[in-house]
């Protein structure tokens, strides 16, 4: 990760980014302010037609932009981050593999960050656009 172990430890805790994101095999591999990208199979989270389901491309999407708006929170003193919107398109069924999420700012203010998600299967395919805002709150 670009942030240290133990940056994420005090910002989550626990080190962690949440029991959900974990049954789920969420695995964040770069974590800034500018960027989160993580990782998901596919198997296990799908629904019962064997494609990927949508809740879990939003706990994806979710998991991803609230990292990024506590790394962000943490810089103006509202290191809080409560989800209080999001949304998502799926463009595509994925069946096996995996899925990489990235998720880029699109605003940081002082009391709302919003980003915008990108969900892609193996081959690169875009399969849910998500975006997600959340307010900022201090300790």
């Amino acid at each position: 990760m670009n942030t240290a172990a133990d940056g994420m430890q005090a910002l989550f805790g626990s080190g962690s980014v949440g029991s959900l994101a974990e049954r789920m095999g969420i695995d964040i591999s770069e974590a800034t302010a500018e960027r989160v990208v993580a990782t998901m199979p596919v198997e296990g989270n799908t629904q019962p037609y064997g494609l990927l389901h949508g809740g879990a491309s939003c706990v994806l999407a979710e998991t991803l932009g609230s990292v990024g708006a506590v790394l962000h929170g943490a810089t103006v003193d509202r290191p809080f981050a409560v989800g209080v919107d999001i949304n998502a398109t799926h463009h595509k069924g994925v069946r096996s593999g995996t899925v990489t999420g990235v998720a880029a700012p699109v605003h940081r203010g002082r009391t709302a960050v919003t980003y915008e998600i990108v969900i892609t299967d193996e081959d690169g395919d875009r399969v849910c656009t998500a975006r997600l805002t959340c307010l900022l709150r201090g300790a």
